[in-house]
């Protein structure tokens, strides 16, 4: 990876590195754009913790907020999600080269 794309990616993984706010975008793409009533049910947290986590994920470009009458609805931004995806597989591709050339190494007849 680029620094450019490193820079670009270290807000949103570590938007992603806790529990709730990965707990968060898992349900938002599971179940789609939810309010943030729909989003505090079974959380240990309040309305206004989820909120500010929620506000976290946004500042990474992870999700997206929409006001709908009186409700604001939260969904994910999936543009971001698949250059998540394509900074993920980069970085496969760096280990899977790092593991054949220390295998080859390895593996080379004395």
């Amino acid at each position: 990876m680029l620094s450019s794309e490193v820079r670009a990616a270290a807000p949103v993984f570590a938007a992603l590195g806790d529990e709730t706010r990965l707990r968060l975008v898992m349900k938002l793409c599971h179940t789609g754009r939810q309010s943030i009533t729909q989003l505090s049910e079974r959380e240990p947290l309040t309305r206004q913790a989820v909120t500010k986590h929620l506000r976290v994920l946004s500042g990474a470009g992870l999700v997206r907020v929409r006001k709908e009458g009186r409700e604001q609805v939260w969904e994910m931004t999936p543009g971001k999600m698949k250059q998540v995806r394509r900074w993920l597989k980069a970085i496969e591709r760096e280990w899977d080269q790092r593991l054949d050339r220390l295998k080859a190494l390895v593996e080379e007849p004395e």
